[in-house]
């Protein structure tokens, strides 16, 4: 039972919401125009704006980023990462395994595919430092591709996604990015303007994010089915497969076959985990095996000189610029583009889990594997073309990054077999983020109904046509470098909201705390005062006995405190006579509601030694209180009506009082 989510007025129902729709949409729409009508100087512009935030806000990017990463690691070993995201009471809403698929589901994408063989290779001949083509360019080459891969982009999807899951499932706050902004700005402003702008531009930045997946996800398809079946590589056979793969990503937005898709995610992760078996058993297996840990110790010994790196010192600073805008922060802004998307979907699946659950699963279950994709490729590539003279594949994935995960295998045994399955796990990677990506920026676009409602089916269309849209024009202008680049240039304001996030949800977590310690000392010193009054565990009453106590007692004594409330010029909402298992009041208070339910429980009686082992135990029942915290240890059995009225006031002057001292 949540007590905190049980007394609340009906939500309201779902629809559109004007600001943040029509502004995130006439500024997507304004920008894909003026990026196909003038695709040069829209790239020229673009290419002098990302030059310049390379050289001005290199170093900010790159310690921002460190900052999130200590940030949730810090949570998590902290007491803070004790606490739900959720009442005391809630439980998991997916089993562990199932939270571990769908976490593993939700960050593995079709990118893998495309940079898995093709950024080590590029890495290989266009390293930031030292000479080219070496084996220390190699060596190299995997450092890098697992530090863009690595704990970073990780974190940031933790972030967004613990304090999404923490203020929708511990404040009532609706599952939005700009719920995080409520304990900094107070629900005026995050319900006002402030809050209409952080949904709009986690949207556009959202929609960057998406049409770079299509793009890569269409040139990948594309690629390998040119591979397989010797198609031209055309915009006519682009525009196809963009087409047909937008088509079907949309009919699974809006038809709900949610069981469908999980079936396929399902057979996808067998699918990459035997693609990469295969790659491992029938490629040098032993050096693939050494150059995999040899790859995570050059990771974790680097981690914090390559978390700050900024080239400064090297010859030809411009080269070392270049080479950051083309590939660390463009990743970086990559990760910030897709977080408030994955974030909302962890936070989504997370109500019940802790702190410490949600931190570490989202950093550690994608990440070996992520990891462990990228070494047996990348390292496979690697010894093509440094020992068996695959000159062609090097070309490849300089030219055309996409086809050289198929050049990769046909080097291997029914390498057509392996390439078709290779397309279509290419193709259910690309299904799922894009299926969910417009169910997210539909939900962005509404406001009321219930926390796991979902928008209507028209305006998940719209978003999966805006994206199909966005992406033919772009690729067919030849500009889909500017929407790369713009990625990196939208990630940058956004990457000071994720700031505030953070301050947001550490103030949030303090208060939370101090609350508990102190309605904990409340509740103890409440059951020390009534310890001597005769309680339901001592006569073991059975159900009718106390619900009859319950109809007679408490729900007049409820009203009773509703009206001397209510004179105080307070909104106090009710819940009695609607529930035979559960009555109380609540009032709406800055920074934490105040709730008082009385809840009819059951539990088992101990055994007693004249009760043999087969006969079944009796129960016995209780009106226990629950305050927004949980439940408080005791039973209002015994108690007068003059009683349980006088606790309901007195525990809301205790609230009152405590909310003066923790937020003063």
């Amino acid at each position: 039972m949540s007590s905190a989510s049980l007394i609340k007025t009906p939500p309201e129902k779902v629809r559109v919401n004007g600001w943040v729709f029509y502004t995130s949409t006439a500024l997507i729409l304004l920008l894909t125009a003026v990026l196909i009508i003038a695709p040069q100087e829209a790239g020229r512009m673009l290419g002098v704006a990302q030059t310049w935030l390379s050289k001005s806000f290199g170093w900010y990017y790159m310690v921002v980023i460190a900052a999130y990463l200590v940030f949730v690691v810090g949570l998590a070993f902290s007491s803070y990462g004790k606490l739900k995201l959720g009442s005391k009471a809630d439980t998991p809403d997916f089993s562990y395994g199932a939270w571990a698929g769908m976490l593993f589901s939700s960050g593995i994408g079709i990118s893998l595919l495309y940079f898995g063989a093709s950024e080590p290779l590029d890495h290989y001949f266009n390293p930031p430092e030292g000479a080219a083509a070496t084996h220390m360019a190699a060596r190299q080459a995997l450092q890098l591709t697992f530090l863009h891969w690595g704990l970073h982009g990780w974190a940031i999807y933790a972030l967004v996604g613990l304090a999404v899951a923490y203020f929708a499932y511990r404040h009532n706050q609706p599952l939005a990015l700009r719920s995080a902004l409520y304990p900094l700005m107070g629900e005026r402003w995050v319900k006002g303007a402030a809050g209409h702008a952080v949904d709009g531009f986690g949207m556009f930045v959202t929609l960057l994010g998406l049409v770079t997946n299509l793009g890569i996800g269409s040139m990948q398809v594309s690629s390998g089915l040119e591979n397989l079946f010797g198609m031209e590589h055309s915009n006519t056979n682009l525009l196809i497969v963009i087409i047909v793969m937008s088509t079907v990503a949309t009919i699974a937005a809006v038809s709900g076959v949610e069981n469908g898709i999980r079936r396929l995610s399902n057979l996808n992760i067998v699918l990459f985990s035997g693609l990469l078996i295969f790659v491992l058993l029938f490629g040098p297996t032993l050096h693939l095996l050494n150059g995999f840990v040899q790859n995570i110790g050059d990771y974790m010994n680097g981690l914090v000189l390559k978390t700050f790196d900024l080239y400064v010192y090297e010859g030809d600073g411009e080269k070392s610029e270049r080479w950051m805008g083309l590939w660390t922060l463009f990743y970086w802004a990559w990760w910030i583009s897709w977080a408030p998307f994955v974030g909302m979907f962890i936070a989504r699946i997370s109500r019940g889990r802790t702190v410490r659950e949600l931190v570490a699963g989202v950093l550690l279950i994608p990440l070996g594997f992520t990891l462990a994709w990228l070494s047996i490729f990348g390292n496979s590539a690697l010894d093509l073309v440094l020992n068996h003279g695959a000159v062609e594949l090097g070309k490849t994935a300089l030219e055309q990054p996409s086809m050289a995960i198929y050049q990769l295998l046909e080097y291997y045994p029914a390498s057509k077999v392996v390439i078709g399955v290779s397309i279509f796990v290419g193709f259910v990677l690309f299904l799922t983020p894009a299926d969910s990506g417009a169910v997210m920026m539909a939900n962005l676009s509404c406001k009321g109904g219930n926390v796991d409602e979902d928008a209507p089916h028209w305006l998940r269309i719209f978003w999966s046509a805006v994206i199909t849209l966005v992406t033919i024009g772009l690729l067919f202008a030849g500009n889909f470098e500017a929407m790369q680049t713009m990625v990196v240039l939208a990630g940058l304001p956004f990457s000071v909201v994720l700031i505030f996030f953070m301050f947001g949800l550490h103030k949030a977590m303090r208060q939370d705390v101090a609350i508990e310690q102190e309605q904990a000392q409340l509740a103890e010193r409440g059951r020390r005062g009534f310890s001597e009054r005769l309680t339901a565990q001592d006569l073991q009453p059975s159900q009718a006995v106390v619900q009859r106590f319950m109809d007679k007692k408490v729900t007049p004594a409820l009203e009773e405190a509703a009206v001397a409330l209510r004179a105080q010029g307070l909104d106090v909402q009710t819940l009695l006579g609607k529930s035979k298992r559960c009555i109380g009041v609540r009032i709406e208070m800055e920074g934490n509601p105040f709730v008082y339910e009385v809840s009819l429980d059951g539990y088992l009686a101990a055994p007693s030694e004249s009760i043999e082992a087969h006969e079944e135990r009796a129960r016995y029942y209780r009106a226990e209180v629950y305050l927004h915290n949980g439940g408080q240890e005791y039973d209002l059995m015994g108690f007068t009506q003059e009683q349980i009225t006088r606790d309901v006031l007195d525990q809301f002057e205790s609230h009152r009082q405590l909310l003066g001292r923790v937020y003063s």
